[in-house]
């Protein structure tokens, strides 16, 4: 069976476009834009919750994760507002798929699996244009590049992935994994970054596994919940 980009924008997608439209117009500071950015992005990220309810919350928590890693790696203020605004967007393009792909979680066919790889180039192009998001769509291009080589749309490796795109795969990862019939924050991290570290090397930037474990272990395994949780660390420059 061939799965094909709908050539016919979602109401979801339209209703996206207009708010971008209304934001990239404003004429406001630096500071202030910052916040009305990041207030627009978070209410982007609740259309998408509308459009995919079996994964509601997870562009939250992915931007929570991916904080903490970037706060870890000593990003600047605006590096990590790129990385937040990617986090709460990193699957805007599975709108711009088939309905029937994106409706549940259930095991997909290979072909079906093939055209939902295509979610972040398609995410990338959908907020390449509008100019606060530009850096943002970098980072979800990239999103699921591979340490190895091995990951898509592009197939780059190690250092050639961008930083933040390398930090937000760890999240969306640490996010996304499911441990059936636990219940408990805590015990659901533990097990999660378990899974991150045998990936550690092959999928991901060993050395930002180890900055996820260090902040798993700072803040406690249940405390890894919030935007705006602060820590700092210096890490090696090779992974600026």
């Amino acid at each position: 069976m061939q799965f094909t980009i709908a050539t016919t924008l979602s109401p979801a997608v339209l209703k996206i476009q207009g708010l971008l439209r209304k934001t990239d117009r404003l004429r406001i500071p630096i500071g202030s834009r910052r916040e009305i950015e990041s207030i627009l992005v978070r209410q982007i990220g609740q259309e998408i919750d509308c459009a995919l309810p079996w994964q509601a919350g997870h562009g939250r928590r992915t931007a929570a994760v991916a904080l903490r890693i970037g706060q870890a790696a000593a990003l600047t203020d605006e590096e990590l507002h790129h990385l937040k605004l990617a986090a709460l967007l990193h699957d805007i393009g599975l709108l711009m798929l088939p309905p029937r792909l994106t409706e549940s979680r259930d095991s997909l066919e290979p072909e079906a699996y093939v055209a939902i790889q295509q979610h972040s180039r398609l995410g990338a192009t959908l907020l390449e244009p509008f100019p606060f998001l530009r850096e943002a769509s970098v980072l979800i291009a990239h999103h699921h590049e591979r340490w190895d080589g091995s990951g898509y749309p592009y197939g780059i490796q190690g250092a050639y992935v961008p930083l933040g795109a390398r930090i937000l795969a760890i999240a969306d990862a640490f996010d996304a994994i499911l441990v059936p019939e636990v219940s408990e924050r805590s015990l659901r991290n533990r097990i999660a970054l378990r899974m991150i570290r045998v990936a550690s090397g092959t999928q991901f930037d060993p050395q930002l596994v180890h900055l996820l474990e260090d902040c798993l272990i700072e803040g406690g395994h249940d405390q890894i919940s919030t935007l705006n949780s602060p820590r700092q660390s210096i890490v090696s420059d090779r992974m600026k």
